[in-house]
């Protein structure tokens, strides 16, 4: 336990948390990242340190990136000492990788002063303030501010295949994935029957040769006007009563195919497609708050004002996809981020605090 009284804690690790580093550790916050740990927990459920992008492939629609003989920039731009959950990049032209990019930022804000510690947040006391966090490992901190950006993770269905075909033809992101060069005119699959799954359908046909939605269903619960969508689009396929059983690939090639069962006659089937796009919702990383600030009835952190990250805390403020159930794009989590750094600077100047 350190009796020093920080500006500013940021939570978390992605696009959201870099952002609001940067701009809270140029504006003389003394930001304190906790990034999270690196432990088999975080890695099973898509929460270790960096965020989501940390476990996709090339990020090709974050502005200011385009393709590109990355790997030169990004060797000199990071410390050697500081490239962990970096895969080897080959010398090829390509898109910035979700890795490169989160690596990138979080250097950038390593050298605007932010101090970041690899480790959980366990608990918060926000009652009264100075705030209380608690870690895991490194004690109890206090501080003026907080910023939330912790993230949501993605559900996916817990195949063992499934999780051995990640970034290998396994998505639960079109908007992120679906352009890549793996997918195009290839056969997709979307499980889901809610409107993001049948927005991702949508999506990927424009890339793909063809789209099977899986249903377990015999209805889709999306909205009217999007199963309109799916029912008439050429290139969507609907699958009804479907489940997944097993990802099915190959080595080199990742994801080759599906073993469905329809399950009203228990039939098998199998189905050759060249990737998977899980739409069965997100879970946002929130449960380390217990109840310190109000959650909407989907477990996302509420902001309490329009056009501002402001949450039911004053002083506590929530950016990125912790918040956002809508967008969920690495650009917009970064925009937050830096509007969760600008109300803190302001809330911290109003109360003569910096």
């Amino acid at each position: 336990m350190t009796d020093k009284v920080e500006k500013t804690i940021i939570i978390g690790s992605g696009p959201a948390a870099w952002s609001a580093a940067i701009y809270a550790a140029r504006a003389q916050l003394e930001p304190l990242v906790f990034e999270g740990a690196m432990t088999e927990e975080n890695r099973q459920q898509g929460t270790l340190p960096l965020g989501q992008l940390a476990l996709t492939t090339e990020v090709e629609n974050y502005a200011g990136f385009p393709s590109g003989n990355l790997k030169a920039f990004v060797d000199s731009a990071i410390d050697a000492e500081q490239q962990y959950l970096l895969p080897p990049v080959s010398e090829e032209e390509h898109a910035v990788t979700g890795p490169e990019l989160m690596n990138l930022m979080r250097q950038q804000a390593r050298n605007f002063g932010t101090r970041i510690i690899t480790d959980d947040v366990i608990d918060t006391d926000f009652s009264k303030s100075p705030y209380t966090v608690t870690t895991r490992e490194n004690g109890t901190h206090h501080c003026h501010s907080v910023i939330l950006a912790t993230g949501a993770r993605a559900n996916y269905l817990g195949l063992p295949s499934e999780d051995a075909y990640k970034n290998r033809g396994v998505s639960a992101c079109a908007v992120c994935d679906g352009a890549l060069p793996r997918f195009r005119n290839k056969p997709l699959a979307v499980v889901g029957g809610g409107d993001s799954a049948v927005e991702e359908a949508t999506f990927l046909t424009k890339f793909a040769s063809k789209v099977y939605l899986v249903v377990r269903r015999d209805e889709l619960r999306a909205s009217k006007i999007m199963q309109q969508r799916a029912l008439t689009h050429p290139k969507i396929e609907i699958l009804w009563h479907h489940e997944v059983l097993e990802v099915l690939g190959e080595t080199k090639a990742g994801v080759t195919g599906l073993k469905l069962i329809q399950n009203v006659e228990q039939r098998e089937s199998e189905v050759a497609i060249s990737g998977l796009f899980l739409a069965i919702g997100h879970t946002p990383n929130t449960d380390f708050l217990r109840g310190q600030v109000e959650l909407t009835s989907k477990g996302y952190v509420r902001w309490t004002t329009a056009a501002r990250t402001y949450t039911s805390v004053a002083g506590v403020f929530a950016a990125g996809d912790v918040a956002d159930d809508y967008y969920r794009q690495a650009i917009t989590s970064a925009g937050t981020g830096c509007m969760a750094a600008l109300d803190a600077e302001r809330m911290l100047a109003e109360h003569g605090l910096i």
